[in-house]
């Protein structure tokens, strides 16, 4: 399509060099050959929601597989207004590819050279089975009932993917946040499948503190009254206001805090449905974070948002590939190259997280280069400034 083509939803224009795309669905697994989750689990059939921009080559070997973070979708590049899947979340904010200005005909990820592939994770909320698909003995959605999800469950899930798009080992897989511990995941799990890894602004442990973050936004869910133990659809009230603070307490480690008071509107804007509040909003800063909640909470599902949390919390390498140190977990990516990205003032993943990856990767001899990028931004950097990432990944996808 044109590269001028313009796709317009609601009140605002979307363009992009790929143009309109769609989401695709895989479904694979029956009563004889289920899905076996981590934890023991099994689901009989699952779906993938996926997009793939480019074209593979003959020899099935310049395939790209990009991992989105937290609340990410399938939909990484090209305009897609619609996903039918997705039902009411699939919202105009996510009308525009997340990672647009990295993949395409002439960027960072070039689709004129390589076969990109992006999946919403099982789990997911964007068309993937999750905790709001239909089960099939009760014909209500899963709710709290979906089986347990971890990291693992989420990259083994792919691997069936990529076995069905004929790609038995990827150029790359790339990742940013959570998105990178999947990469990592990824790699270190099926060592023999990759040939590059890019992570960026992630780790290879669950710190401390982002499990202390992380479990504040699962009480803020729980403890909404309309939650219900996850029990909540087809109800006239959804937890709302607890996704909506578990978006805030996030929010403040995604977004540095020079950004947000340059977001926020100079103007107190105090909703009518707060008025029999005690505490009423008093700064601008105030209102920027609450509307951040709120309009998240048009495109996402809290069930789904606990279940991809507890993946993170639950995200152990040791466990995962049965060593008993990272030296060990690494050592069979030597013939790997891992590109390595941190950022200076990030608050999620703190740039000590990229220095202990560097320093496994380095004791176990695995080639890697590490950047850092200097940005006022904070964590989200990665999405919003390609200037700083894409002459390095587009060198690494390229260099032999």
């Amino acid at each position: 399509m044109s590269a001028k083509r313009q796709q317009t939803t609601g009140k605002k224009a979307h363009s992009s060099s790929l143009g309109e795309v769609k989401t695709k669905l895989f479904t694979f697994g029956d009563r004889k050959n289920p899905f076996v989750f981590r934890t023991g689990e099994k689901l009989n059939q699952v779906t993938l929601a996926y997009e793939t921009y480019g074209e593979l080559n003959p020899e099935g070997n310049n395939a790209v597989l990009v991992f989105h973070a937290l609340s990410g979708s399938q939909h990484a590049a090209g305009i897609n207004p619609s996903v039918p899947a997705a039902g009411s979340l699939w919202t105009e904010e996510l009308a525009a590819g997340w990672w647009d200005d990295f993949i395409g005909p002439g960027k960072a990820i070039d689709t004129r050279r390589y076969f990109v592939v992006c999946a919403n994770y099982l789990g997911g909320c964007y068309g993937s089975s999750g905790p709001v698909t239909r089960n099939p003995r009760t014909g209500r959605p899963y709710g709290r009932a979906f089986p347990t999800v971890m990291i693992g469950d989420i990259v083994d899930s792919q691997v069936r993917l990529l076995d069905s798009l004929g790609i038995r080992r990827l150029h790359a897989v790339i990742g940013g946040s959570l998105g990178g511990m999947c990469a990592i995941n990824y790699a270190v799990r099926y060592p023999d499948r990759v040939r590059k890894v890019i992570p960026i602004a992630s780790g290879m442990t669950t710190s401390i503190l982002q499990r202390i973050y992380n479990y504040e936004q699962i009480c803020a869910i729980e403890e909404d009254k309309y939650f219900n133990g996850g029990h909540y659809y087809g109800g006239k009230r959804r937890p709302d206001r607890g996704l909506a603070l578990a978006r805030m307490i996030s929010h403040k480690t995604f977004v540095s805090l020079e950004m947000m008071e340059h977001r926020a509107r100079r103007e107190v804007v105090r909703p009518e449905e707060d008025r029999d509040k005690w505490y009423w909003l008093s700064h601008p800063v105030e209102s920027y974070m609450r509307g951040q909640g709120f309009k998240f909470v048009k495109r996402f599902d809290a069930n789904t948002y606990l279940r991809i949390i507890d993946a993170w919390q639950r995200f152990d390498l040791l466990k995962d590939t049965g060593k008993s140190n990272y030296r060990s977990v690494f050592t069979p990516c030597r013939h790997q190259r891992y590109l390595v990205f941190s950022i200076e003032n990030d608050a999620c993943f703190y740039p000590e997280q990229q220095d202990q990856l560097c320093d496994a990767l380095k004791s176990a001899d695995v080639p890697f280069q590490h950047i850092t990028a200097h940005s006022e931004k904070g964590h989200d950097s990665f999405l919003l400034e390609p200037d700083l990432y894409a002459p390095h990944i587009a060198y690494e996808l390229d260099r032999e």
